[in-house]
């Protein structure tokens, strides 16, 4: 059975920042293209950076460009978002997900295991 789990979000003022963690077990982690998605209330659900199975090649989305990292650990099985110079606008349930495949711009349909988000809020 397949597990995705984030870690490390929670409540930080504007300016900021928060590292989030993302631990997968039941799948072979450095096969699976890795991806961070965000969902704000009333929004959907967009792609924010993603990583090939090697790591490397990434993406990271405009809005973020600058002030997101997004890393990973394939001994730990661990792909990482670091998030700095937080804005109010980053606010969302932030989704970790591994996909088989590389391909850009990040979609949902691309990603097939999915983990059940960590809260991100940032406030002014």
């Amino acid at each position: 059975q397949v597990q995705v789990v984030e870690s490390g979000g929670g409540l930080v003022q504007a300016g900021g920042s928060l590292r989030l963690s993302c631990t997968t077990s039941g799948l072979t982690f450095d096969r699976f293209t890795m991806g961070w998605f965000r969902q704000a209330p009333g929004k959907e659900r967009e792609g924010v950076s993603g990583i090939t199975k090697d790591g490397v090649n990434s993406y990271v989305a405009d809005s973020v460009k600058g002030r997101f990292t997004i890393s990973r650990d394939n001994f730990k099985n661990t792909l990482y978002l670091q998030m700095n110079s937080l804005k109010p606008e980053d606010t969302a349930i932030y989704y970790c997900a591994a996909g088989r495949s590389w391909y850009l711009p990040l979609k949902t349909a691309e990603f097939d295991y999915w983990g059940e988000g960590t809260q991100v809020t940032v406030s002014s």
